[in-house]
């Protein structure tokens, strides 16, 4: 009898909900070669991003993963180093920008 454990639970649900939001990513087509670039070619690489649905899960991720390397959530690497630079109490990236989005200022 197998026994699933609260951790292993968690993990495959992380795994499912991570699937879900990359199944929905405009680059899924994309060759990854276009976004794993160095330097200028970066900002090149994240106009991809820039009408993604899944644009916020995408950086999210990309943050609480330490993602080094790569265009992920239209952010460069510098760019993302400078967000964990400036902000690292930041725990959850996603519950993060949920709330940023929730203090800006209607247009």
């Amino acid at each position: 009898m197998h026994m699933t454990t609260p951790i292993a639970r968690l993990d495959v649900e992380q795994a499912e909900a991570r699937i879900a939001w990359v199944t929905q990513a405009r680059c899924r087509e994309v060759d990854p070669d276009q976004l794993f670039v160095r330097g200028a070619a970066q900002r090149k690489a994240a106009t991809i991003c820039r009408h993604c649905p899944v644009l916020m899960q995408c950086g999210a991720d990309a943050l609480d993963n330490r993602v080094e390397f790569g265009v992920w959530g239209g952010m460069t690497e510098r760019q993302r180093r400078a967000l964990l630079k400036q902000h690292p109490e930041v725990e959850s990236w996603s519950d993060f920008f949920e709330s940023q989005r929730h203090h800006q200022p209607a247009m």
